[in-house]
């Protein structure tokens, strides 16, 4: 039968990557999406304590997969609790990291969900928590930010405007696909490169979060749509 982890997977057909997934995580709940579990870091593991350095010098990404980030959990509870916004639709979850977006998606009743990230290991993750789940989503490599959101319904994305570089593309790819005709909707919790105008909030939440990577107990996050 093959040797087995302590996660009940035969070890030989486990990637690279998903062993390492399953090995620094453990299976949670997020704390605005009990619907949802995700394999996820916490601080009793490594993973949670190794810094930007460390993981580089092992050749590894920062593990924004192994994190259930504000700006996710709210864009999952908004989908969840107004599954119009996704029902029978094609749904790109843009920089999917753990996959709590398309993952929330699926369970609104998405007729299809493509979780796009550019890093191996959360597409591993994003495999693990769909089948977690008992949801089929699509893990995808494609570099969306390249080609543009074509043949999608809505465009959903969490957290995306933490950094400069990232935010200076993120941006005009998400206008982009709202020309095309593609329901846009972004989760974010304040970040400092949140576009300053042209948006407009939908609703907010008041998301738990982890204070040794946030500072602070709880984020208040808006869901934004282009205007």
């Amino acid at each position: 039968m093959g040797n087995r982890s302590r996660h009940g997977r035969t070890v030989s057909a486990l990637s690279r990557e998903s062993a390492f997934v399953l090995r620094e995580t453990r299976l949670q709940v997020p704390p605005l999406v009990p619907e949802i579990s995700l394999r996820l870091a916490d601080e009793a593991m490594d993973l949670w304590q190794a810094t930007e350095a460390d993981l580089g010098k092992a050749g590894l990404p920062p593990p924004f997969w192994a994190f259930a980030w504000a700006g996710g959990q709210a864009l999952a509870r908004h989908v969840l609790d107004h599954p119009d916004i996704v029902r029978d639709t094609r749904v790109l979850d843009f920089a999917a990291g753990s996959g709590i977006v398309a993952l929330a998606a699926k369970r609104a009743g998405a007729r299809h969900v493509v979780a796009a990230d550019i890093d191996p290991y959360a597409r591993a993750a994003i495999r693990i928590n769909a089948a977690d789940n008992g949801l089929e989503i699509e893990a995808s490599d494609t570099d969306y930010l390249d080609l543009g959101a074509t043949g999608f319904d809505v465009v959903l994305a969490g957290d995306v405007f933490y950094e400069r570089p990232m935010a200076a593309r993120v941006e005009p790819f998400l206008r982009a696909a709202q020309t095309r005709g593609a329901a846009v909707l972004f989760g974010d919790p304040g970040r400092a490169y949140l576009p300053s105008a042209g948006i407009a909030p939908l609703a907010s939440y008041d998301v738990p979060v982890p204070r040794a990577i946030e500072d602070r107990d709880v984020r208040t996050t808006r869901i934004w749509h282009f205007i």
